[in-house]
């Protein structure tokens, strides 16, 4: 497919570019970058007034396939995704059965290769989730896994965690860890303050994320191995990898969207809807977490995409599952309560949601250049709307429903194919 680009503001993070310019893409690769670019027999995008960036990357996403395809599918999951704009994500391995053998492994992707953006996943770091013995990493490095992650388990275990990074420097691949120390925590989902003591019940303090953060960021650079730490919540979380990055260890963290945009006090509004692991904390945290991504402490911003059907959420706050979906409202939250609010430039933002992801896992992605890769997404960072009941996920879990954002995805286009185009 060609497609011409005309007159749209490219921000390319990777080499620091903003300017008014074409993008001619040429099968799945743009051919052309440059002012005044004209070809015959082009369907041509007028993006005058819209951002032209490179197509968004989320390292943390949970597409319930094989076996909860209630909550979601690997198709809707990635109609979801390119409707918010990514055109590259990375799948948990929390699925029935768990991505813990080549076997389920090879099956799940091949599933995944059949959609139109590039869905990627990681396998568990041990045999079904249960916490002590390691998987095969090189095995399933072979048959697609592209790093590991027990997400949503903590391992407890030190001397499992530590095994498992050294296999991991051996095997050159990243460990991705849910730091969430269960022996501390009363309910999962709420922070332990407010709204958990209204509730009637003990929640998730903060010190079992920073505490079992700060032990294993010292294993790792014990190991000399890398460690991406997920959805940081908490603002002592923050300086704890500030610390452990400053003493040279090889690790890097997310935030998503929905811990620097509200509070635990949202619970009261959307219910469970709002109930997530980690929890939501206070505004004394999400100042934390700005500064943190101010500063590049915080690397990447990431959904951690997690569909639950009304059915599951419509139950009392201590028994609901944790999580919501993001991938339909990410980049409106970041430029709703970041660039809107001067914390970070747009060129900053979008650092964090495609350049940086991308070097996670090597990808060839999260750039904009003659002869890369033609994943890119078209959108308006002014326009403002109301958050709507329907999603193309294939549920509509999230708190952010009825919610006032700014930015609105106008085209997603991945490998030079429109793969979502705004109604």
């Amino acid at each position: 497919m060609t497609l011409l680009i005309k007159n749209g503001r490219l921000i390319d993070p990777k080499s620091n570019r903003d300017e008014i310019l074409d993008v001619l893409i040429e099968e799945n690769k743009i051919a052309k970058i440059g002012t005044n670019l004209s070809e015959e027999n082009t369907e041509i995008i007028d993006a005058r007034g819209l951002v032209i960036a490179p197509g968004l990357i989320d390292v943390h996403v949970h597409f319930r396939e094989p076996g909860q395809t209630h909550k979601e599918t690997i198709h809707s999951g990635a109609k979801s995704a390119a409707a918010g704009g990514f055109t590259t994500v990375v799948m948990m391995a929390n699925t029935k059965p768990i991505l813990s053998t080549p076997k389920v492994l090879t099956e799940t992707l091949a599933i995944a290769k059949k959609e139109a953006i590039k869905i990627k996943a990681v396998a568990s770091i041990t045999q079904d989730f249960d916490g002590e013995n390691l998987t095969d990493f090189a095995e399933l490095i072979k048959a697609g896994a592209i790093g590991f992650s027990d997400d949503g388990i903590p391992l407890t275990d030190a001397g499992v965690l530590r095994k498992a990074l050294q296999k991991a420097k051996l095997t050159d691949s990243l460990l991705s860890i849910h730091e969430e120390d269960p022996n501390l925590i009363g309910t999962l989902g709420v922070n332990d303050g407010e709204v958990a003591h209204k509730c009637g019940f003990t929640g998730a303090p903060t010190v079992s994320e920073y505490s079992m953060m700060a032990r294993d960021a010292m294993i790792a650079y014990e190991t000399g191995a890398r460690l991406h730490l997920q959805h940081l919540s908490a603002g002592e979380s923050v300086e704890v990898v500030r610390f452990a990055k400053n003493l040279g260890a090889k690790i890097t963290a997310e935030v998503t969207p929905q811990h620097f945009s509200i509070t635990e006090q949202m619970i009261f509004e959307q219910g469970t809807n709002a109930k997530l692991n980690p929890p939501l904390r206070r505004d004394a945290d999400i100042s934390k977490i700005i500064a943190g991504l101010k500063d590049g402490t915080i690397d990447v911003i990431a959904t951690d995409h997690a569909p639950h059907t009304h059915e599951e959420k419509n139950v009392s706050i201590d028994k609901a599952p944790s999580g919501m979906i993001g991938l339909e409202t990410s980049l409106q939250l970041g430029l709703t309560n970041l660039v809107a609010k001067g914390h970070l430039t747009l060129l900053e933002l979008l650092t964090k949601m495609t350049l940086n992801p991308a070097k996670l896992y090597d990808f060839d992605a999260g750039y904009l250049a003659e002869a890369g890769p033609a994943d890119l997404v078209i959108f308006d960072a002014e326009k403002t709307y109301q958050v709507g009941e329907t999603f193309d996920s294939k549920v509509t879990n999230s708190p952010f429903i009825h919610q006032k954002v700014q930015g609105q995805v106008k085209y997603t286009i991945c490998d030079g194919n429109i793969v979502y185009q705004a109604k």
